[in-house]
Parts: structure tokens; sequence; C-alpha cells
């Protein structure tokens, strides 16, 4: 099972993490599929906290592509997730 979570990077006391697609058997920092973006929990004014490329999300959710519990807290709470896309104009007749 395909699994969206979170794999931790940066130093000791200073955490940072990839948010990546996984196979859920992998260990946690260990072999990935893609890699969607990064949430930095101790970011500083002018930083982003979060980061998604949304397109590669949405198609992996709509695949089953199942998230852990703070990458789904993440994703909800993420200001873009919910914008649809504008919607394309009117086709004009002749």
């Amino acid at each position: 099972m395909v699994s969206i979570r979170l794999s931790r990077g940066g130093a000791k006391k200073r955490p940072f993490y990839h948010i990546v697609v996984t196979d859920q058997r992998n260990r946690r920092d260990g072999r990935y599929i893609e890699r969607l973006g990064y949430f930095n929990p101790i970011a500083v004014d002018g930083q982003d906290r979060i980061r998604l490329y949304l397109p590669s999300v949405s198609y992996l959710l709509c695949q089953c592509a199942h998230p852990s519990a703070r990458v789904n807290s993440s994703l909800q709470a993420y200001p873009h997730h919910a914008a649809s896309p504008a919607p394309l104009p009117a086709p004009s007749s002749p």
C-alpha cells in the first residue's frame, strides 16, 4: 500500500521533514517514490512552514494513497488545498 508521510531530515534538535510518497513497508527515512514537498516546524518569519506540489498530491490521493495523520492535518491546513482551479470559459458559438 502506498502512503504519503513525513521523512525526517535536518540536524539534532532542528527537525526538517520532506513529504514523500512511499510504500508503507519502507523505513521512515528510507526509499521513497516521489518527494511532494516539505514541512518545516521551526520556520521563522518570512520562511514557508509547509510547501506542497499540489498536482501530484491530488493525483496520488485520487489513486488511493493514504496520508499519515500528520500529513492529513497539514493538507487540511494548507491554504491552497481548498482552492479549486479557475473554471474554463464557455466555448463561443459561431
